[in-house]
């Protein structure tokens, strides 16, 4: 679903990102781990044509993502507050998504409500701009907007970070929930290696821009990550 060939991105001449070849099939949960400035934030860029690479091709079903759209409606992403519109409130945004999605009010309504728990009562009703939920909740505002078009692919970015642990525990249900109802394609970077190892079944360590371990997760996957970044 997700195939990536001669992927490279430089900035001012050094090289952050260099990932040969690599593929993503379609129903894969695919955790992705590294320290910071590991490449992380920038492959996800990559795949969602926000930045350019500075050499080779990203393709979603085949087709390069690059100055292409076709692959936007089959995709739902979240990788930081800069992709919220802050002055709206949060039943606005989801509207104004799920507008864009040719979704009903209807739709919305029911959408919202299967989000009852992750929510919280902390967000819906609160007639608060997103600009005033703290960063928690701007991120399941975030979440939540990303899977209104009932995506194929979904891709977040330390979807964990800044929850509450009781959020944390909703969020990783939720997201094995729609990996196997709805057999979505997940890509998830994460600094927590216990919750990724949760969710994803496929983790990939990457370390000054290259992959440094692609293993299929296992009882034995949390101890080896633990093991390779103590050292």
């Amino acid at each position: 679903m997700i195939h990536a060939t001669d992927l490279q991105k430089e900035y001012n001449g050094i090289t952050v990102l260099n990932i040969p070849a690599i593929r993503i099939l379609q129903g894969e949960s695919f955790g992705l781990v590294g320290n910071n400035g590991a490449g992380k934030t920038t492959f996800f860029r990559l795949i969602l044509d926000l930045i350019e690479a500075t050499t080779g091709d990203v393709e979603i079903d085949s087709k390069k993502v690059m100055r292409n759209d076709d692959w936007k409606i089959i995709t739902g992403s979240f990788l930081d507050e800069g992709f919220l519109i802050d002055f709206l409130t949060p039943e606005e945004y989801f509207n104004f998504v799920a507008k864009l999605h040719h979704k009903s009010e209807g739709d919305v309504v029911l959408f919202l409500e299967s989000l009852k728990d992750f929510f919280n009562d902390e967000i819906l009703l609160s007639k608060k701009l997103i600009r005033d939920f703290s960063k928690g909740n701007q991120k399941k505002i975030g979440i939540a907007a990303a899977l209104i078009g009932d995506p194929k692919i979904l891709i977040l970015d330390e979807p964990f970070t800044a929850l509450d642990p009781s959020s944390q525990i909703r969020l990783k249900r939720f997201l094995v929930e729609l990996q196997t109802r709805f057999n979505m394609t997940m890509l998830i970077s994460s600094h927590d290696l216990n919750h990724v190892t949760e969710v994803c079944k496929r983790i990939v360590v990457l370390e000054k821009g290259k992959i440094v371990k692609d293993i299929n997760t296992d009882a034995d996957t949390l101890k080896e990550l633990e093991a390779y970044f103590a050292v």
